[in-house]
Order: C-alpha cells, then structure tokens, then sequence
C-alpha cells in the first residue's frame, strides 16, 4: 500500500468519492451506525490516503490544533474491511503520525478511539485519558500521544 497526502482542494471527485464511499461502507454500514459524516469538517483536515493497485484502501484525516480538538488530531481512521489483515491500519495511522510531526510541526496528538482498539492505539504510543463515553452509540476513549 502507498500513502499520500492532499489537502481537500487536491482531492479530485474520485478520490472524494472513493474516501466518502469506503467511510460510509465502515462506519454507517458495517458498524450499523447512524450519523452524520460528512460534518463540514473534511475542507480543513489534511486527507492521508492508502491507496493498493489503484484503489483506496485505507484512510484518515488529520487536523491541526484547534481546528477540532486544542491538540493536533487524528480522525476517520478506517481500512476496508478485505484489506485489515495486511496490517494497513499500523501503516496509515504511522503515515498520519509523520504528517502531524511535519505538515503540522507538532508531536502532540489526540485522538478519540473506539474503545475495543485501545491495545492498538497503544502500540503506536497513545495512551488513554479520562472515562469511556459514548459517541454515535459505540464507547471510546479520548487518548495522547506525545504529551
């Protein structure tokens, strides 16, 4: 899997769609999860994109400080569900990590991760802060890394 990395207005239509696309299959359809993810927020984040023989695979976006949490954040992390075995979770979230240190010159990250992922999470350094609560109706825990 290759990563790469656009701000909104360098995605083209079939990219945007793509990501759309493989963010509603996830999130709304295999997690039976009703919400509204096309939040307004896609046009300041930083698109990071694992893209295999042409298609994209995997995906997060990733925010600046303030822009959705004081800290820099990492968000929308998904892999398509045929993909998860290869490990491409590791590889977007540690291209998403690089983007934060150098597009946005920061180490400090939160994120808010479903809870069953925690051991994940902690393997790439974050660690978990305050109580599970509940977000769309499945728990998660808010985390940092580099703090």
């Amino acid at each position: 899997m290759n990563t790469s990395i656009k701000r909104f207005n360098e995605l083209d239509t079939s990219e945007l769609y793509a990501i759309l696309q493989l963010r509603s299959e996830v999130f709304v359809v295999e997690q039976s999860c009703v919400y509204q993810d096309l939040d307004g927020k896609d046009a300041k984040a930083l698109h990071v994109i694992g893209k295999k023989a042409g298609e994209i695979v995997a995906y997060t976006r990733v925010f600046a400080p303030g822009d959705y949490f004081a800290e820099a954040s990492i968000g929308r992390v998904v892999v398509k569900q045929s993909q998860r075995k290869y490990g491409y979770g590791k590889v977007i979230m540690e291209a998403s990590i690089k983007a934060v240190e150098e597009e946005l010159g920061t180490k400090t990250i939160r994120i808010s991760a479903q809870t069953y992922l925690l051991k994940f999470y902690n393997s790439l350094g974050f660690k978990a802060e305050g109580p599970e609560y509940l977000e769309d109706g499945i728990p998660h825990v808010s985390m940092v890394r580099g703090k």
